[in-house]
């Protein structure tokens, strides 16, 4: 695990400006140009893919209550960590079954443009994104709208 986070965190890193240019904050350091764009392996499952694409989200914009080992498990319990799942009225989307009505406006408010995400809720590199920066803005799981239950 900690390997891992240690990863991330590189990848974070090296995605970063090496120089602030004047009048830029924190957040220019912390959000790289393309956040969590990461490549998926040889063999991997998309399973395992999209647990990665949740611990970056979690190391880019949380922290949020229980990390990436509860960000994960709620995923992992609402779609399967399948980032093109949906409910069979296509009324609930992605990786964390965001209501479909809300996406559009979920999406304008927790990303920016110069990110170049795909709109889609069945991005799962989108929605773990969108799903984090919600849930730390928010103020919690619970409050976002996800139930923690035995995550």
């Amino acid at each position: 695990m900690q390997r891992r986070l240690r990863a991330i965190l590189l990848v974070v890193a090296l995605a970063a400006p090496l120089s602030m240019p004047a009048g830029s904050t924190d957040a220019a350091v912390r959000h790289p140009p393309h956040p969590c764009e990461l490549p998926r392996r040889d063999g991997e499952t998309i399973q395992h893919y999209s647990k990665r694409l949740i611990s970056c989200a979690v190391v880019a914009f949380g922290p949020v209550t229980g990390g990436e080992t509860r960000a994960i498990c709620i995923a992992k319990r609402e779609s399967k960590l399948v980032p093109t799942a949906s409910s069979e009225t296509g009324q609930y989307l992605g990786l964390y079954q965001h209501a479909a009505k809300y996406w559009p406006s979920r999406f304008d408010t927790y990303t920016e443009a110069s990110w170049q995400l795909s709109t889609s809720a069945l991005s799962g590199r989108s929605n773990a994104i969108v799903t984090i920066r919600m849930v730390r803005a928010i103020g919690g799981w619970k409050r976002a709208g996800w139930p923690v239950g035995t995550c």
